[in-house]
């Protein structure tokens, strides 16, 4: 197989994680005997530097010529001055609107042998297994107007929280789609006993889920939901609301798995077109340090070998060779107290060991079936 990858390093240990991930998939090739072209461009704080625009519309073309698209991340305090158009993260809001990125997955997985990294009990955590299904392109970030203003003679502030109805059946009907190969179990999460939004968003999960018979539907209030991710998670099987609270949600949930540096996600296009990141931000206070974990990253890569590409065989290998490294007690900084961690090239060097264990493995096994 052939395929072209578009990579967005951004800012911060962006290009780090990146890096460690393009030796794997690199790796991956060779093993299975695939092709992979990178090509790479500029977004976020790295962009505004080089090209005056957090998103240069060269960067839009090199992704709308590939397959699929990795992006590290972006922003960090060095822009935080510069106005609204020249932060790094418009960066990204632009190439999700500009490519129709509307829904966004981050599943929540606990690793085993990661148990105690949780700040939860381990009775609490072990076997989570669930994925927030989170709309992207629409609510109160992307709402017009959203600016200061004069009202009753002070200053005053509004912003839009805009959903059409076609927006809200979309992001539904793709939780509902993804339940089916769960456990068939979709918990739509809104505030419908305060906003008109929610209420009108209640009002399409029970339409869409008419279509889905053998999919059950929970209805769960925002706050209600924040606190079931802590009390017991283990309920959830795919979680789906808009834009802001899908936001705060996975943020929340990323920590039952113990650091932000294991979660993987994807954003997925009506066209195919689909982005791959870690969750995690740029942390520009150790970026080329050597010491950020990659794992969420190479994560987001076996995504993206599953989903946009159709192979599973080598998602899972990944998948296995990451479960391997950690099973040996290897870790980054993030993961283990200081003067034990290992550094991010160090991870990746290891991954790309167990792959090719595994492959090796695999092909004896092969020989004498």
């Amino acid at each position: 197989m052939k395929k072209t990858i578009a990579l967005l390093p951004g800012d911060g240990i962006g290009k780090e994680v990146v890096d460690v991930t393009v030796e794997v998939l690199k790796a991956v090739a060779e093993h299975f005997q695939h092709q992979f072209n990178f090509n790479y461009g500029l977004i976020g704080g790295d962009a505004i530097d080089q090209k005056g625009n957090p998103l240069p519309e060269e960067t839009l073309e090199i992704c709308r010529n590939s397959d699929a698209i990795i992006l590290g991340a972006v922003g960090g305090p060095k822009w935080d001055n510069n106005p609204v158009e020249l932060r790094p993260e418009r960066g990204l809001l632009a190439l999700r609107k500009a490519l129709d990125l509307f829904a966004n997955l981050r599943p929540i997985k606990t690793f085993d042998s990661l148990l105690d990294s949780s700040p939860l009990k381990k009775e609490y955590v072990n076997g989570v297994d669930f994925i927030i299904v989170r709309e992207l392109t629409g609510g109160l970030y992307f709402g017009k107007p959203s600016e200061r203003i004069v009202h009753e003679g002070q200053e005053a502030v509004v912003d839009t929280l805009l959903y059409k109805r076609s927006e809200i059946e979309r992001i539904l009907v793709s939780a509902f789609e993804m339940a089916q190969n769960r456990r068939k179990h979709v918990t739509s999460v809104d505030k419908a006993n305060v906003l008109e939004s929610s209420r009108v968003w209640r009002e399409v999960a029970e339409e869409v889920s008419k279509r889905y018979p053998d999919v059950e539907l929970e209805h769960m209030l925002v706050d209600n939901a924040a606190m079931q991710l802590i009390r017991s998670p283990k309920q959830f099987d795919v979680i789906v609301t808009e834009n802001m609270f899908g936001d705060i949600l996975s943020d929340e949930a990323s920590m039952i798995t113990g650091s932000l540096g294991m979660l993987s996600s994807a954003s997925l296009s009506s066209d195919g077109l689909h982005l791959y990141e870690p969750v995690h931000g740029s942390a520009p206070d150790i970026a080329g340090k050597n010491i950020a974990n990659p794992i969420a990253t190479v994560l987001s890569a076996a995504m993206m070998l599953r989903q946009s590409f159709g192979l599973e065989e080598e998602a899972k290998a990944i998948e296995k060779a990451v479960d391997n490294v950690l099973n040996s007690g290897l870790r980054t900084a993030d993961l283990t107290e200081a003067g034990k961690a290992v550094s991010t090239k160090r991870i990746g060097e290891e991954i790309i060991s167990a792959l090719a264990d595994d492959r090796e493995i695999i092909k004896i096994m092969n020989t004498y079936s």
